[in-house]
């Protein structure tokens, strides 16, 4: 690495101990995934809240691992409208299914929810590494399965028509039997938004739901009350 660059990451990484919960290095040591970022990463780029990161349509050109903070994407469709796709937490790398595609383009804009940093890390190198790592290869391939899972599922949110069958699909992928409570990423604004309704008819759906004994709402927190009934929505 050149020397700005090794000690801007190193800067990074000692306030970012969290690399180790990163999908792509579960089963691997502390040392490991450290050796492999040692080796790999030749930049490290951030971004302030607001910025684009990456255009949908863009060539990827390189591995983009976002180590700090949080990043929306967003499509534009053919009308010309936004579909609010989903927030990214750290850490996490922008696209993997995309990365060795045929097209080899980002499929949405990524914006800077909150200020971000990334790490740069050549295809050539990733595709290298993954070749002499069976588990960092068989990560790479569930992270991409994963990712399928949950477009398919916002695709079938989207074909409904109903706010609150589309609410109940949300709470339904959030949570589980065993973990029926989790915490709302987004701003009711930026709820409305990713729904693409109304922030009142965000609002009423549910308040409606809290009133039916469905959910629990308390401030970002959601509670399932009766799991029975939201999968009858």
């Amino acid at each position: 690495m050149d020397p700005w660059i090794d000690e801007s990451y190193h800067q990074v990484y000692h306030h970012n101990q969290e690399l180790s919960y990163c999908p792509l290095f579960k089963g691997m040591s502390q040392g490991e995934h450290d050796q492999f970022l040692d080796r790999n990463v030749k930049e490290v780029l951030t971004y302030k809240k607001g910025e684009t990161i990456v255009l949908q349509g863009e060539p990827i050109h390189s591995v983009m691992l976002l180590v700090q903070g949080s990043v929306r994407t967003e499509m534009i469709t053919r009308e010309g409208n936004v579909l609010h796709i989903d927030i990214l937490e750290a850490v996490i790398p922008l696209a993997p299914a995309f990365i060795y595609g045929v097209k080899k383009s980002y499929p949405v804009d990524v914006i800077a929810a909150e200020p971000c940093v990334f790490l740069k890390i050549s295809k050539d190198a990733w595709l290298d590494e993954m070749a002499n790592n069976k588990q960092l290869l068989t990560n790479f391939l569930t992270m991409n399965a994963d990712l399928t899972f949950f477009l398919t599922n916002k695709l079938q949110m989207i074909s409904l028509k109903s706010l609150r069958k589309k609410l109940a699909t949300f709470f339904l992928e959030k949570t589980t039997v065993e973990k029926d409570t989790f915490n709302l990423k987004r701003s009711r604004t930026q709820l409305a938004e990713y729904f693409g309704v109304q922030r009142q008819s965000l609002a009423r759906s549910m308040k409606e739901m809290e009133d039916d004994g469905i959910i629990l709402l308390k401030g970002r927190t959601v509670k399932i009350l009766d799991r029975n009934k939201l999968v009858r929505e």
